[in-house]
């Protein structure tokens, strides 16, 4: 099963209310709802980049402790929002530009989806992601500051210690977007198994110019591995 978060995909149409990256209940709830609507079988969760982020926060939180999971694999996951950010800031500006587009397009599209709820004009002439951010944090969530709100998904710290099922994380020591130093600052936790790779950028891994992709093979070995494994 593919889930789409919120505003993700051709979404933007069911929900009154904006994506942000701390609507964790919702996830949760479409896995709940996947392993009633499959009773009996056994969930395995894959996730990259910030969807690597959800499935490992999906696993260690309180409200998930029992569901059927069996394993989770994180492909380049955002670990420290806060520090992305500064990533992103300081880093090739391409990449930068390219999320500042992104999110730009989605918003655009759930303005156009719910015209009487939301007027982001202004909004969308902003190229400053941060800037984007905490306009968005301070109008459209419950969180006091924007640096209370990329706390609020954070995985460093003790975040993952309560994790309810095996673990692993696939990460590039080169990501231009996930700094690798923050691999140290993960809970140390037997469920944890961490993949680096000198090379792979983020969610890249190609193994030749034919597009053949090292996480592929990784993917299927691990999320078929035995549990106890």
């Amino acid at each position: 099963m593919r889930l789409n978060l919120r505003d993700h995909g051709a979404t933007h149409h069911l929900n009154r209310d904006l994506f942000h990256s701390c609507r964790l209940p919702e996830v949760v709830g479409a896995v709940r709802s996947l392993a009633s609507r499959f009773a009996g079988m056994p969930m395995v969760l894959g996730g990259f980049s910030l969807g690597g982020n959800f499935m490992l926060r999906v696993a260690a939180d309180r409200e998930a402790r029992d569901l059927p999971l069996q394993r989770v694999v994180a492909v380049s996951p955002v670990l420290d929002p806060a520090v992305t950010m500064t990533t992103l800031e300081r880093g090739w500006p391409l990449y930068h530009a390219y999320f500042v587009r992104k999110w730009s397009r989605s918003l655009a599209k759930k303005q156009q989806a719910w015209p009487d709820l939301y007027d982001f004009e202004e909004l969308l002439r902003t190229r400053s992601l941060r800037e984007m951010t905490r306009q968005l944090v301070q109008r459209h969530t419950e969180y006091p500051s924007m640096d209370a709100y990329l706390a609020g998904y954070a995985i460093t710290g003790d975040r993952l210690t309560t994790l309810a099922a095996p673990a692993t994380v696939l990460t590039s020591l080169d990501d231009p977007i996930i700094e690798a130093g923050d691999l140290a600052r993960l809970a140390r936790t037997p469920r944890l198994d961490i993949i680096t790779t000198a090379h792979g950028g983020h969610c890249g891994f190609l193994e030749n110019l034919s597009g053949t992709n090292w996480t592929d093979a990784q993917l299927v070995k691990l999320l078929s591995r035995n549990p106890d494994s």
